[in-house]
């Protein structure tokens, strides 16, 4: 068995988990749950960054981040599966790193006011990164991805879907109010790829 080193509220672990769904690898994947915060947590002799998700393989080894895990995945079963092996690949690997680029500066905007005290946080760099996802969200409510019609999309896809669904989990999807386009789009997602609703947890304030 692989075994999935991941959290349930990590957009990237979800990510991980919807492609090895779309793939039809789920029933290979056992998932580990990982504390990023907890130095006796064995993730950190697993993956020396201490970052989630990360997979094991049977042979011991240990493929991180997200990306390489889904690459890998892709692979195993049988290639061209969500990642394109012709030219559209790099639209497909462009709009990944477009939604794994909100996620990042989503999760710094969560980390800023989680970890720093009060009197040490800095508001200019919460909005430097807030902007970073306006500007994100804003260029793909202008052009968004084609409305998803079956069960075959591709990690671009699920990659923006698992953005979107951090940002209704931390910031209380106020996105929406400005993007109705993006929304019915992970509304189309939504019903047609069943493990994003599976992986869904409920909003928490931060």
């Amino acid at each position: 068995m692989l075994i999935l080193r991941s959290s349930p509220a990590s957009p990237f672990g979800r990510k991980v988990k919807i492609a090895a769904s779309v793939l039809g690898l789920m029933d290979r994947i056992t998932i580990d749950p990982a504390d990023t915060a907890n130095p006796e947590d064995t993730l950190r002799i697993q993956n020396p960054l201490g970052k989630i998700p990360a997979l094991i393989l049977e042979d011991g080894t240990v493929l991180y981040d997200s990306r390489v895990i889904v690459e890998y995945l892709d692979f195993i079963a049988g290639g061209g599966r969500i990642i394109p092996a012709d030219i559209a690949r790099f639209d497909v690997l462009r709009l990944q790193a477009l939604a794994d680029g909100i996620n990042d500066a989503s999760i710094l905007q969560v980390y800023e006011k989680r970890v720093r005290p009060e009197e040490r946080r800095h508001p200019d760099w919460v909005a430097y990164q807030a902007d970073k996802v306006a500007r994100a969200l804003s260029a793909l409510e202008a052009a968004p991805p084609r409305m998803v019609t079956s069960g075959s999309v591709d990690i671009g896809e699920i990659a923006l879907a698992c953005a979107l669904g951090y940002l209704d989990l931390r910031f209380k999807g106020v996105w929406r109010d400005n993007a109705p386009h993006l929304a019915a789009w992970l509304g189309s997602f939504e019903a047609h790829v069943p493990m994003f609703a599976k992986t869904r947890i409920e909003p928490v304030e931060w």
